[in-house]
């Protein structure tokens, strides 16, 4: 399995998202310092879920961080995110 389809799995699984979007961006990063150049190194997510609602942005961030912890320790160098509830 791809680690575009982990995190996607991992988020499904964390959140039941309303919407889900897994953005490989590796490639617009490749040799800069840091990117091990696997083309799987940087991704952009945008979640919406009611897990959100009242939480703020930062606690939002850590609950997508603790999900893809494993990830983030290993293939995945860069995470950016879009964390919403519905009503945003």
């Amino acid at each position: 399995m791809s680690v575009e389809q982990v995190i996607r799995e991992k988020l499904n699984e964390a959140f039941t998202p309303e919407r889900l979007e897994v953005v490989n961006e590796s490639d617009k990063h490749a040799g800069h310092a840091g990117s091990p150049g696997t083309g799987t190194s940087h991704f952009r997510v945008t979640i919406v879920s009611e897990k959100f609602d009242g939480l703020s942005r930062i606690d939002r961030h850590r609950l997508v961080n603790e999900a893809l912890a494993q990830e983030l320790a290993g293939p995945v160098h860069a995470l950016a995110m879009k964390t919403l509830s519905p009503g945003e």
